[in-house]
């Protein structure tokens, strides 16, 4: 009853298979989707929630600028204003600026300048065209009021 082992003899077979492989790639790469879709969306609310408080920041030094104008700058003056004595339109006598630091009006999220509008200096509007920076949009791309804060 000896039995000689032959050489050729089946052994189990280690690692992984072809589709074994490439099904665990695939997984990896739709949670790596998913993920970075979720990062994506995390980045862009976040620039969003920048713009907001820039404007509310806007809206502090212009309240300051009114205080010792009595007016808010006009259109024509802008948000300069805020930064050096306007020298168009109506000349405040009591400018006590600069009323932001710095030597450059802040940008929106996305790297753009926001538009001041004002009718008759007592009411105004500061916006951010969002995402695209074209006017309109929704979701990311959607404007940003200060009428809307």
């Amino acid at each position: 009853m000896n039995q000689k082992r032959s050489s050729h003899s089946r052994q189990p077979k280690r690692g992984f298979s072809f589709i074994e492989v490439l099904v665990v790639i695939i997984i990896l790469g739709l949670l790596s989707g998913i993920v970075g879709v979720y990062l994506f969306d995390s980045a862009e609310q976040a620039k969003a929630d920048a713009t907001k408080t820039q404007i509310k920041g806007l809206e502090t030094a212009l309240d300051l600028y009114r205080l010792h104008n009595s007016r808010y700058p006009s259109s024509e003056q802008g948000l300069k204003a805020l930064l050096s004595k306007p020298e168009v339109g109506v000349i405040p006598d009591s400018w006590n600026g600069p009323y932001l630091r710095g030597k450059n009006l802040p940008k929106d999220g996305w790297d753009n300048d926001f538009r001041y509008t004002t009718q008759n200096g007592k009411e105004y509007e500061i916006s951010s065209m969002g995402a695209d920076g074209v006017e309109g949009g929704t979701d990311l791309d959607e404007d940003i009021s200060s009428s809307d804060l």
